[in-house]
């Protein structure tokens, strides 16, 4: 039997929500928290504990998940949630976040006598929702199996990165794979723009690149969603995707390598996002193309 664990979710969106869901259908105990308490009561039907506060979310919990914004949001909302934190409590922190957040992050959970999982995701609303996200993880591998009923719960795959979450390993690969699946989404938004400016229909763009090398389903996907205004609701939304994309330039920028693709998605992003799409899929990078 799996061991039914007591889970609490900090941070309700897109993902958070959706983890939690999987959380409670695989029998843990779930409590849930979100700033904005609207988006975490619709989980109550799905038998998750709604609190009002981080701390009343994390009393008594054998695992805390931190899914939020940004690391700033994480080294708040953790820093409320301190009080009520029981010294040896597993800590999945699956937001994306700097390397710097993670090390200050590491530094807390040694503070406070926590287990430090860094354990970002790789999937959007619908892996996340169908609990088929891969988890990048690093950690302790002592504890690795009292984790793993969590982990298995939200992912279908999980991949060690390392023992010490403190090193950023599993962000660090976050970042390198969001930042191709950011250029692809930007490369997809963009043949599509121009395809609309040069009065080219865009099925014979798809149909010239159909089962060839620079074929992808991601083309198809984000091009269909694209073309058919299906924006709404986001897989990944457009501001979170610029807040990646800056991650990503910056951690490039503090190692030597400068990425331009990225800067310039971010720029496209927050073009996006100032035209009204900020809350819609990352596709709409698409009318960052077209002046209004």
């Amino acid at each position: 039997m799996t061991e039914k664990l007591t889970v609490s979710v900090l941070g309700t969106g897109i993902m958070g929500a959706a983890m939690a869901r999987n959380l409670a259908r695989a029998g843990h105990t779930v409590r849930v928290w979100n700033r904005s308490r609207d988006k975490a009561e619709p989980l109550a039907a799905d038998g998750a504990q709604v609190t009002g506060t981080p701390a009343e979310a994390v009393t008594g919990a054998d695992v805390i998940l931190t899914m939020l914004y940004d690391g700033d949001t994480v080294k708040s909302v953790i820093a409320e949630a301190a009080p009520a934190l029981r010294p040896g409590a597993m800590w999945v922190q699956s937001t994306t976040v700097s390397l710097e957040a993670i090390s200050e992050l590491a530094g807390f959970a040694a503070e406070h006598g926590l287990i430090l999982f860094d354990a970002p995701v790789l999937g959007t609303r619908q892996p996340a929702e169908a609990g088929q996200l891969t988890v990048l993880a690093a950690g302790p591998a002592g504890h690795r199996d009292a984790v793993a009923p969590v982990l298995d719960a939200v992912g279908a795959r999980t991949v060690w990165t390392g023992e010490d979450a403190a090193t950023g390993a599993s962000t660090r690969l976050k970042l390198v794979a969001n930042s191709w699946v950011l250029a692809a989404t930007h490369g997809a938004a963009e043949a599509l723009a121009l395809a609309k400016g040069l009065g080219v229909d865009p099925a014979g763009f798809f149909d010239l690149v159909r089962g060839g090398p620079l074929d992808m389903g991601y083309l198809h996907a984000k091009g269909s969603a694209i073309l058919e205004d299906r924006l709404t609701p986001a897989s990944f939304a457009v501001v979170t995707a610029e807040k990646d994309a800056r991650l990503i330039v910056a951690a490039g920028a503090a190692h030597g390598v400068r990425l331009d693709v990225a800067a310039a998605g971010a720029e496209r992003f927050r073009r996006a996002a100032e035209r009204g799409h900020g809350d819609e899929d990352m596709a709409a990078s698409y009318y960052a193309s077209f002046e209004e």
